[in-house]
């Protein structure tokens, strides 16, 4: 079963987040599925660009592409929403579904830490900004950005349609 949890992240002064659409956790949503098949069941409902590796450790978020991050294997600590944001820790079988423009970090994992990633059809192309870079014009590039047709891991009937229509 899976525990859904949302969070709204404010603005903060490196990073935007995104102003209308809360962070979507989903807790055990992947729970004893391996990368491969992880990356085939967000593929199967239309998220692309699908990759396994890690979280970058600095602060940085993406203004033109949604992103969803499920954990293959292993924990970590991240920081979501940028400096001033929040600590998060996941396990594997947890899913984060962030909308464009929200900050995430990785503080530290365990060293079989694998997580996989995936973004909506039209999306794969994303740009990443560190917090440093600053906001610049990520704010209209946000508003933006098409909302998905699919939950990347239930497809049409899944939580984030809930949380985010």
């Amino acid at each position: 079963m899976t525990d859904v949890k949302t969070m709204i992240l404010p603005p903060g002064e490196d990073v935007p987040n995104n102003p209308n659409l809360p962070v979507v956790i989903l807790r055990g949503a992947v729970a004893g599925m391996d990368a491969g098949p992880i990356r085939d069941r967000m593929e199967a409902n239309g998220w692309g660009g699908t990759w396994t590796w890690t979280v970058y450790d600095y602060h940085h978020y993406h203004p033109d592409a949604h992103e969803a991050l499920a954990v293959a294997t292993g924990e970590a600590d991240l920081t979501l929403g940028g400096p001033e944001g929040e600590r998060v820790t996941v396990q594997a079988g947890d899913c984060l579904i962030l909308p464009a423009g929200t900050g995430h970090k990785l503080n530290s994992s365990s060293d079989d830490f694998r997580i996989c990633g995936a973004y909506p059809a039209g999306q794969e192309d994303f740009e990443t900004r560190r917090a440093e870079d600053g906001i610049g014009d990520s704010r209209a590039r946000i508003a933006e950005v098409a909302l998905p047709e699919t939950d990347p891991i239930e497809g049409k009937g899944g939580a984030l349609l809930q949380h985010w229509r």
